[in-house]
């Protein structure tokens, strides 16, 4: 890792603080261009051959909802007196943060990007670049703009990945489903999403290890390569925690959410979720599927080689989210 990637990391990470920490619209504007100037250095200095499309993507994309939110903020301000364009101007400011985020109706350019990143960017990008706009967007939001959003994020995310076969689209689309799920968690309270968040990161940044490791991008690479068992063991636990499935620590946080929907009567809400979650669940566990089931001797052109300090890792990451039933259930004793 170089000096320059060094400090276009520190300054992301330093923009998002500078949002989250201000206590102006003006300040959180400043931070979320830093954090736009900062990341796209980052995106053009890896050697893939798509970086640079992606790069001049993200720019105009971010750029847009930048402005927006500017001018936003600035007709909230002049038009602090009229109680009635209230309501208007909080959708405004919402969809600008949205879109920032690649949140669904806007989410159009978030697939395209990620599919042209490398996979430690998509990390960042699925991950840290989602801080600002969800905090910014927990400030102030309008409750019913924010559900039709929610249920379009679950869907899109959801259906949307049923005919990719890229693991970077895969991953997008999932992104976005998640990205529901943080949404409503935002709205219940702040501590939820945090802990949401930090374990949508966990398992994201287990899944993009081991896809980075391997060099893996599109599904038909897993059955091209002759993955070790113990890989393909911690595949599937991963997966199907990110999914949310029971036995695994992912289910945790999803479970609390679903609480809460039911306390609050959201019947169709809690409905919808459940019904999407098990769509994600499907096309994970078709990756997963394609891993271990082809396992032909024509077809063993690769023998998989892990470095066995990352090996280690990834199999404690994965003893992690097995003992995730264990876990939750201390939480409610």
């Amino acid at each position: 890792m170089n000096s320059n990637k060094m400090f276009f990391i520190f300054i992301l990470f330093f923009s998002t603080l500078i949002s989250i920490s201000s206590n102006s619209w003006f300040g959180c504007w400043i931070g979320l261009e830093i954090n736009l100037l900062s990341f796209i250095p980052l995106i053009t200095s890896s050697n893939n051959m798509m970086s640079s499309e992606a790069s001049l993507k993200y720019f105009l994309t971010q750029t847009i909802a930048s402005i927006n939110f500017l001018f936003f903020i600035l007709m909230k301000m002049i038009m602090l007196k009229n109680f009635e364009m209230n309501n208007l101007i909080a959708i405004l400011i919402n969809s600008s943060m949205l879109m920032k985020m690649g949140s669904a109706p806007f989410h159009f350019w978030f697939p395209s990007i990620i599919e042209g990143l490398s996979w430690i960017n998509n990390f960042i990008l699925m991950t840290w670049q989602k801080i600002t706009p969800m905090i910014l967007l927990s400030y102030y939001f309008n409750m019913n703009f924010l559900i039709i959003i929610i249920i379009l994020n679950i869907m899109i995310g959801a259906i949307s990945g049923l005919n990719q076969t890229s693991l970077r689209k895969l991953m997008a689309f999932s992104s976005i489903n998640n990205l529901g799920w943080m949404l409503m968690s935002i709205m219940i309270s702040e501590n939820l999403w945090m802990f949401y968040f930090i374990m949508y990161s966990y398992l994201i940044s287990i899944m993009c290890l081991l896809f980075y490791i391997m060099n893996m991008f599109f599904i038909n690479q897993l059955f091209i390569n002759n993955l070790n068992p113990l890989i393909k063991i911690n595949m599937l636990i991963n997966f199907l925690s990110l999914g949310g499935l029971p036995p695994f620590i992912g289910f945790f946080p999803k479970w609390i959410i679903i609480n809460f929907m039911m306390i609050n009567n959201m019947y169709i809400m809690t409905f919808i979720f459940i019904m999407m979650s098990l769509i994600m669940l499907f096309f994970y566990i078709r990756i997963i599927y394609s891993s271990f089931m082809f396992n032909y001797i024509k077809l063993k052109w690769f023998k998989m080689n892990m470095k066995n300090n990352i090996y280690l890792m990834i199999n404690f990451c994965s003893l992690i989210s097995i003992m995730g039933m264990i876990l939750s259930t201390l939480f409610f004793m």
